[in-house]
């Protein structure tokens, strides 16, 4: 309970504070997912500064200047029958705080370092995953150089999205973001775009900067360019290569190369805009070759609803599984580096061996929103078992049932201002025969209030 005052304590301290400085500053600043991208503007000095701007702009001078900022984020999560099972302890609430602090210097129009420090911190929870806790840690820090008006390069540490974020995100949803040690080239023109990238992924560890890296069991390459027809219309194509040692599938523990060679295509048609991406991937798992792949389809309309706009959408998927553990052949399908939360913060099944259905509602009123979803999963292949978010087995194949579940939720979130913001998730999992058979045939229940401020 002490935990929880601290967090009530904290989050009106912000929010009296924040509300009054960003009141001041009214349509000054606009934070970003990725806050190296934040809309802050260039001040050719300090004189007359409020005190958040004078802090907010450490230094400035002719064509340079020095920018802090960051975010805090709160959360109390809960589950019952977390493993779809009433026996055990069901009082499992835990809590969760994530701060990271940045600092953004610009020299000139051409480059650019960007440093971020974060501490992810978690109690209540007994068994810890990677992604809850990280005592202290760089969470980013890189440095860019525009070469020309065409070309820009990169190095360091970096959270990354590529696309809709379907096989490489940032990871928003677990308290500790994904992070890559890496170098990249970008290409870009007002019409086309190509970014060329290797990279090592960052492995988090519990204390303070003791975060695995640069070990190259694991590496991420590849290209990916965005062609734009129109605002509204355009097209991803992509190469992407991975190397993994020790992977695990239903089929057994081995070394993985695997390349995805896929395409994304947004767009808009007579109201209805569409988000559709195809996946073809290809290479080895140990002796075996790699053949898998993924179709994506996302359709949503704009509706009036006795003079409310609504949303109303519907993602379908059919995720590639492996067909027979003898045939000499690998047929999961491997989502990469994918948002922990792919269906809800929940995030009990991840995108491999799976076909789902997903029709969803949201709309906003005023400051507050709302979406409501259902999803229902199958098992693409009986012979594949079902992976959890961080492509972990977490359900083996043990029968030869198809279906999965039903999940249904709901998100509601309120906006003070653009800087804070308050958000109450809510999940039930009814089990279908795959997960009854093996003996979890209690539905399941989750609930994740978080609270975030951005200064």
């Amino acid at each position: 309970m002490n935990v929880l005052k601290a967090m009530i304590s904290l989050v009106i301290f912000w929010i009296v504070i924040a509300d009054v400085a960003l009141a001041q500053e009214k349509g000054t600043y606009r934070f970003a997912l990725l806050r190296q991208n934040d809309s802050v503007p260039r001040l050719d000095n300090r004189n007359g500064l409020s005190w958040y701007r004078s802090l907010k702009h450490l230094y400035v001078s002719e064509n340079n200047q020095l920018t802090l900022g960051g975010s805090w984020r709160g959360q109390a999560e809960s589950f019952v029958n977390e493993e779809f099972s009433t026996e055990g302890r069901q009082d499992n609430i835990w809590f969760l705080n994530r701060l990271l602090f940045h600092a953004h210097l610009k020299l000139g129009d051409r480059f650019e370092t960007f440093a971020e420090l974060g501490s992810s911190l978690i109690e209540g929870k007994n068994n810890l995953s990677p992604v809850d806790k990280d005592v202290l840690y760089v969470n980013q820090l890189f440095v860019a150089y525009e070469i020309s008006s065409l070309w820009t390069l990169e190095v360091g540490r970096r959270n990354i999205r590529l696309g809709s974020g379907r096989l490489v995100d940032i990871r928003e949803g677990p308290n500790v973001r994904r992070s890559f040690d890496m170098a990249e080239l970008r290409y870009h023109t007002k019409v086309f775009e190509a970014l060329s990238f290797f990279s090592v992924p960052v492995r988090p560890e519990p204390g303070a900067f003791d975060n695995g890296q640069w070990t190259f069991d694991e590496t991420f390459s590849g290209l990916y360019t965005t062609t734009h027809f129109a605002d509204d219309n355009y097209l991803d194509a992509y190469v992407l290569y991975q190397k993994e040692d020790g992977a695990i599938y239903q089929s057994g523990t081995d070394n993985e190369r695997r390349v995805s060679i896929g395409a994304r295509h947004v767009g808009t048609v007579k109201g209805f805009t569409y988000n559709n991406e195809v996946v073809y991937q290809m290479g080895s798992f140990g002796n075996q070759d790699i053949s898998a792949w993924t179709l994506s389809l996302q359709v949503e309309a704009e509706l009036k609803v006795l003079g409310k706009d609504f949303d109303v959408g519907i993602k379908t998927e059919a995720i590639s599984g492996d067909k027979n553990s003898t045939d000499g052949k690998m047929n999961t399908f491997d989502a990469l580096y994918p948002r922990g939360a792919y269906f809800g913060r929940v995030a009990r099944f991840g995108p491999s061996n799976l076909i789902d259905v997903h029709p969803y509602v949201n709309t906003t009123f005023n400051k507050l929103s709302l979406e409501v979803d259902y999803a229902a999963f199958w098992r693409y292949s009986l012979e594949d078992g079902v992976y959890g978010a961080a492509m972990t087995l977490d359900y083996p194949s043990l029968n030869d049932q198809r279906f999965i579940a039903n999940q249904m939720g709901f998100i509601a979130g309120y906006r003070f201002n653009h800087a804070i913001g308050v958000e109450l998730e809510g999940n039930v999992i009814f089990p279908g025969p795959f997960l009854r058979e093996n003996n979890m045939d209690d539905t399941l229940f989750h609930m994740v209030l978080t609270t975030e401020v951005k200064f």
